[in-house]
């Protein structure tokens, strides 16, 4: 589940592996490319921790970030 907090909204997503969570990192790139709206993320073995914000807004969370994040819910 999303919480929006420190004006981001951050997820972590848990794997079986690496390469479960580095497959789910490439399809979420391709989402993001194609909105052109572009996550900070970290992945530590099999986890992905995203965090999302709108930089050319200021930093806080807009719709297009709501808009990414159901996106990538819909991979998973």
């Amino acid at each position: 589940m999303w919480i929006e907090e420190d004006n981001k909204l951050k997820r972590s997503f848990l794997f079986d592996d690496f390469s479960a969570a580095f497959a789910f990192m490439t399809r979420v790139a391709l989402l993001a490319e194609k909105q052109n709206h572009h996550p900070f993320w970290t992945n530590v073995y099999n986890k992905v921790s995203i965090e999302l914000n709108t930089h050319d807004k200021g930093d806080v969370v807009t719709e297009k970030d709501y808009k990414l994040a159901k996106a990538i819910d819909s991979l998973v």
